[in-house]
């Protein structure tokens, strides 16, 4: 990204979008023009559904990148992989993005989905080469144009405070919509979100066997101040994810550990 140098003071916000739902997902599509009033718009996303696929990078076949559309192009490989094609590849972006936005996903990413989460992934990868982003989800049942118009306030003040972020720090936000009409917003942290535990062991017509794992049950513990407390009320949820996840809550463990 480096060779890509800003175009002055003049030059209008940079927003690259991707996902994980795919370059024809509607909520992408939607997000995009929602947003285009607001900056020049970039989208760069994977040629197939990628959910789940968390942050893997493709590093072991060449990925291919066909355009789309005018400033829209596929990449055959994963969220991720997208994120790191937009920002290093030498002539698909005019310039340095202002800010990376992921989504609009087809469903919650909510507590411990943001580890599993494609979408999340794509935003997190631009956090890491020092682009500010926001991942955004809506519930499976939620109507997608209804979300990306109420997604926009919610850009352009990320937009206006980003100058005020201090040096050094590179801001990964992660934005849930609710069921319905939300009623406020909620600034979260990370909830707990857990799905059934399940093996289904099935047997394919010529005996051999294949499985399903995962159920459709999700369960939300009770969590004060969280994104899945905010989201099962009604809220709009905002939590800053950290890229550092260091921790010195089991200093001890590591001190015998270390001998």
């Amino acid at each position: 990204m480096d060779s890509q140098p800003d175009q002055g003071p003049a030059a209008r916000p940079l927003l690259l979008l991707s996902n994980d739902d795919g370059v024809h997902a509607e909520g992408l599509r939607l997000l995009a023009r929602a947003v285009e009033p607001l900056g020049e718009v970039v989208i760069v996303a994977p040629a197939s559904e990628q959910s789940t696929r968390s942050h893997a990078l493709t590093l072991h076949r060449p990925l291919r990148v066909l355009p789309v559309a005018p400033g829209v192009w596929s990449v055959d490989g994963t969220p991720a992989d997208c994120t790191y094609v937009a920002l290093h590849h030498p002539t698909m972006l005019p310039r340095r993005p202002t800010l990376v936005l992921s989504g609009i996903n087809h469903g919650a990413n909510l507590g411990s989905d943001v580890f599993y989460s494609g979408t999340v992934a794509a935003a997190r990868e631009a956090a890491f080469r020092g682009v500010p982003s926001m991942a955004l989800s809506m519930p499976s049942d939620a109507d997608p144009a209804a979300c990306a118009a109420l997604a926009v306030p919610f850009v352009e003040r990320l937009l206006r405070s980003l100058a005020s972020v201090p040096p050094g720090a590179t801001p990964l936000l992660n934005l849930n919509f609710p069921h319905g009409e939300p009623k406020g917003v909620r600034n979260t942290r990370l909830g707990v979100r857990s799905y059934e535990d399940l093996v289904e062991v099935r047997q394919d017509p010529r005996g051999r066997q294949y499985l399903w794992i995962g159920g459709p049950s999700v369960v939300h513990p009770l969590m004060e101040g969280s994104d899945t407390e905010a989201f099962d009320n009604g809220f709009v949820s905002i939590s800053a994810l950290r890229l550092d996840m260091d921790t010195n809550g089991f200093a001890p463990l590591v001190d015998a550990v270390a001998g």
